[in-house]
């Protein structure tokens, strides 16, 4: 929503309704908080976390309230009390509290904070300077207040609050009671006039500790760790989201509930979005002329994305809004993700490419919630090239690696909101991929009879499989990318690596390895080695036995290993793995070995396909013993015996 539409219905709103009064929460109410400089002698003296026994550092308890003072300006008070169990938490001592004070829509008071620690039974107390509390500029609409903690040691106690007083009651905070490291007690308390309505959104799985329309309190929350393929943690976290819906003072009445084309209107009346879009770039004639030649809307696209990702470097900023402007970035050469593809779309419409802006939100950013219309949930613009009606191209300029025919991964099953401003249409998009992500290697070794095996290896890297290498190499250097292709292995040494379609988006990356490799155990009556060389794409790090978060693999996967082994002459094959199926109970996920000899040569196919991109954590179990069990008969040996 814009400002102005809020500030109007505010002033209205406050010559109509008198001014609200804020609840004030009793502190010894709730034994699992305390004034600020108030502190028990049992937590100084704590020397780990209750519920989470290897915690570095536990939140004390994390309290905030929500009110609203006789103008309307919404009141975000919190306070926030942390203890230190040894060096590795000290990290929980620099703090820094991000807001929207570029354009004076919110600002932050009162902060103030102090070390807490115990010295020979003496309670000690180090507050912070005030010199030394910084706000500093992020960009030209966030900033940030930055402060550490002083005499920070092991069993400090660590506190601070702060007040945040924002212009626009549209601006309700969201509220986190998990984070990553364990809460002890978190509470949100609301106090909002009769005047003023919000939805909620609540994604909780544990229980609440306190729970009316007032409270909303939770106890002993664990910290929410990394796991293997998980989506953004703020997918993940237990929260409440909270969205202004309308205001009626009996006298008048304004609806908020946003819809998505509410949502796409105020993006093209932004300054920093829509205002951006038609604004001529410095000798832009020059690229327009020539993709105007191009024959095919395609080679445009093409031509247009490719002059604008070598010749503009992303300030590894993803912002929905543009910093400096399409202008000034260009002329600059640098900008943030959206100032680089809105010059795209630029110059793409101007060449007669149909393309439309679209808002995304990256993997680490979060998803897109469908039936929360807002526009604080993006954090990045791409275009958006339609073909026809099932096919499309997502366009990112900013990444270096990035192609023109694929979605960036990390846009992948979630939703991007393209906006067609011709027709007023503003809409969803689900971005996914039905297309398998391929990679092929083909082996041909030669086995001596001293126990060394020397061979070849082509992998043939399609679509994510390309690019993800691609980005490896040219990220870590050839020498080390080399390293990492024998993987855990020490006995296998890769002795040269050529590649093929470097920069050929369109063709697979091929990767020809001449490789040796020791097989060790082997005694002169006997042979072994696994075929499962080159085989990383088979492996999946499902350790845990217990899974808190949904597992996403993004994009569907085809991997396929084809291996011909020659035999030493004077050996035969003694004993080999078995050709066997293996299966999700879904068949979601599906794995194939066939083995066999022919004429001297043991052949080897291992073929592993997943038909789905994304698994509730529910059937965790399932996939964890899946790939145990995957993982077992990679490992299976191959036995040669001495005739």
């Amino acid at each position: 929503m814009t400002r102005s539409i809020i500030l109007l219905a505010l002033c209205c709103l406050f010559f109509t309704v008198c001014a609200q009064t804020v609840k004030q929460q009793n502190p010894s109410a709730v034994p699992t908080t305390q004034p600020y400089g108030k502190v028990d002698m049992t937590d100084l003296q704590m020397t780990s976390c209750d519920f989470e026994k290897d915690a570095n550092v536990e939140v004390l308890f994390d309290k905030a309230s929500v009110s609203f003072d006789r103008l309307y300006h919404l009141i975000f008070e919190r306070h926030i009390r942390a203890k230190i169990f040894n060096d590795r938490g000290k990290g929980e001592a620099n703090v820094r509290i991000q807001y929207y004070g570029g354009n004076h829509l919110e600002y932050i008071t009162g902060v103030q904070g102090e070390t807490i620690n115990l010295n020979n039974g003496s309670i000690e107390f180090a507050k912070i300077d005030n010199k030394l509390i910084y706000n500093q500029t992020v960009d030209k609409v966030r900033n940030e207040i930055v402060f550490a903690f002083p005499n920070v040691q092991k069993g400090s106690i660590i506190e601070y609050k702060y007040t945040l007083t924002s212009a626009s009651v549209g601006d309700f905070p969201n509220w986190y009671f998990q984070r990553d490291i364990p809460t002890r007690y978190s509470e949100l308390n609301i106090d909002i006039p009769s005047v003023l309505y919000y939805k909620s959104l609540i994604m909780t799985s544990m229980p609440f500790v306190k729970n009316t329309a007032e409270v909303k309190a939770m106890a002993n929350i664990p910290s929410l760790r990394s796991e293997p393929y998980m989506s953004s943690k703020r997918d993940n976290y237990q929260r409440i989201l909270y969205q202004l819906t309308s205001i009626n003072t009996g006298a008048i009445y304004k609806s908020f509930s946003d819809t998505w084309k509410k949502v796409g209107e105020n993006e093209i009346d932004d300054e920093n979005f829509g205002g951006q879009f038609n604004r001529r770039l410095t000798e832009e004639d020059v690229i327009i002329s020539k993709a105007k030649n191009l024959s095919t809307a395609n080679d445009k696209m093409v031509y247009i994305f490719s002059e604008v990702k070598n010749n503009m470097k992303w300030d590894n900023i993803d912002e929905s809004y543009t910093n400096d402007g399409v202008v000034k970035a260009w002329d600059k050469k640098t900008g943030n993700s959206t100032e680089i593809n809105l010059i795209v779309y630029h110059l793409l419409r101007k060449a007669g490419v149909t393309a439309y802006p679209m808002l995304v939100s990256t993997r680490d950013n979060g998803k897109v919630n469908p039936a929360y219309p807002n526009p604080y949930q993006f954090n990045k613009t791409v275009v958006y090239v339609p073909v026809d009606s099932s096919k499309y191209y997502i366009i990112d300029a900013s990444g270096k690696y990035n192609s023109w025919n694929e979605t960036p991964a990390n846009l992948l099953n979630g939703f991007g909101f393209y906006l067609d401003k011709d027709t007023e249409k503003y809409e969803l998009l689900f971005l996914g991929n039905t297309s398998p992500s391929r990679e092929v290697t083909a082996i041909n070794a030669e086995i001596g009879p001293s126990g060394k095996m020397i061979g070849t290896a082509r992998v043939s890297s399609f679509s994510y499989h390309r690019i993800k290498a691609i980005t490896k190499l040219k990220t870590d250097g050839e020498k080390k990318y080399i390293e990492t292709l024998s993987g855990s292995d020490n006995s296998l040494r890769i002795a040269s690596v050529k590649f093929e379609n470097m920069e050929a988006d369109t063709l697979p990356l091929v990767q020809n390895i001449n490789f040796n490799l020791d097989l060790t155990g082997s005694d002169g009556d006997y042979i072994y080695f696994k075929a499962n060389l080159f085989s990383a794409a088979f492996n999946y790090p499902f350790l845990s036995e217990s899974r808190y978060t949904d597992i996403d693999f993004s994009c569907l996967n085809n991997n396929t290993i084809y291996g011909n082994y020659k035999i030493p002459v004077g050996y035969k094959v003694d004993a080999m793995p078995n050709s066997i199926s293996l299966s999700m109970p879904d068949n979601s996920i599906t794995f194939k070995r066939i083995t066999g000899e022919l004429e001297g040569v043991l052949v080897l196919r291992y073929t592993l396909n997943f038909n789905n991109s994304v698994y509730f954590k529910e059937s965790y179990a399932s996939l964890r013993e899946f790939f145990k069990k995957l993982n077992e008969m990679m490992n299976e040996q191959v036995v040669l015996k001495k005739l």
